[in-house]
């Protein structure tokens, strides 16, 4: 948003809210998996149930600042960002099928590697995979995460530096708020090497930054973006094979290189001649 400026104080005061809003319901969490930490059965349940909010701290940071510098109308106008569909119609083609080409393609490389063929019945049930949709949109990161790291925390980094250097710092940043839950059981990151995982996160913001600039802005279509993202490791379980995450970082790397190469690392917006 070219309106946006850098503000220091806010964009670091954002961080802090966000990982401790977070984090506050996360560390206690890997506590109880590590069994550094008892609690009551009750408080425990509510800890490892869909209804814990600790993934709603980027939202509540987001709209906190927003309502204390831009007042109602800096909230109405984030809000409006969240549901404008009206870009140009060719990015929902890498919107909905962009990870799921590259997450499909690193099974079938490593099947065709030697791998066993894990449980792909999703495959076969369309139901599940909209149930799928609609439960991670909502509950699984998306709606909860990108009002505040593509919404209001990328604009801001990119009011002083580039779309490159921007999505790597605020990789970093992302990348350190999932630290927790490596040590949460039933987790993909507790399943996951933390270096892995903080290459997928740094491709990814990428991927994010490249969807955010070419759609206007539009915290709906990251928010899409990343639903797919999140979908596609529920329908084609890569991770569940030997080399299937060694392929997937190939993928994911060789897709960077060539989304650089094409859009330019200034915005990742691609401009004729």
């Amino acid at each position: 948003m070219k309106n946006i400026r850098f503000e220091k104080g806010n964009l670091t005061l954002f961080f802090m809210i966000t990982f401790a809003f977070s984090w506050t319901f996360w560390v206690p969490q890997a506590l109880i998996s590590t069994n550094m930490l008892s609690v009551p059965s009750v408080f425990k349940d509510f800890l490892f149930s869909p209804f814990n909010p600790a993934a709603f701290g980027p939202l509540v940071s987001a709209l906190s600042l927003t309502y204390l510098n831009g007042g109602k109308a800096g909230v109405k106008l984030l809000l409006r960002r969240g549901i404008n569909y009206r870009f140009k119609t060719i990015w929902y083609i890498p919107i909905f099928l962009f990870f799921p080409i590259i997450t499909g393609s690193a099974l079938l490389l490593a099947i065709l590697s030697g791998n066993p063929i894990p449980n792909i019945y999703v495959l076969s049930n369309p139901l599940m995979i909209l149930f799928g949709f609609v439960y991670i949109f909502f509950l699984g990161g998306p709606f909860q995460e990108e009002w505040g790291w593509r919404g209001y925390a990328l604009d801001r980094l990119q009011a002083r530096w580039n779309a490159l250097f921007s999505s790597m710092l605020l990789g970093i940043v992302w990348g350190c708020w999932h630290l927790p839950l490596f040590f949460i059981t039933g987790t993909i990151q507790s399943q996951t090497p933390i270096w892995g995982f903080m290459i997928l996160i740094f491709c990814g913001t990428i991927f994010f930054t490249w969807i955010y600039n070419n759609t206007g802005g539009s915290i709906l279509a990251v928010m899409l973006f990343h639903t797919m993202n999140n979908l596609s490791f529920y329908i084609f379980p890569t991770l569940e094979t030997e080399l299937g995450g060694l392929y997937l970082l190939v993928l994911n790397i060789i897709s960077v290189i060539i989304v650089v190469g094409v859009f330019g690392y200034k915005s990742l917006i691609y401009k004729k001649g």
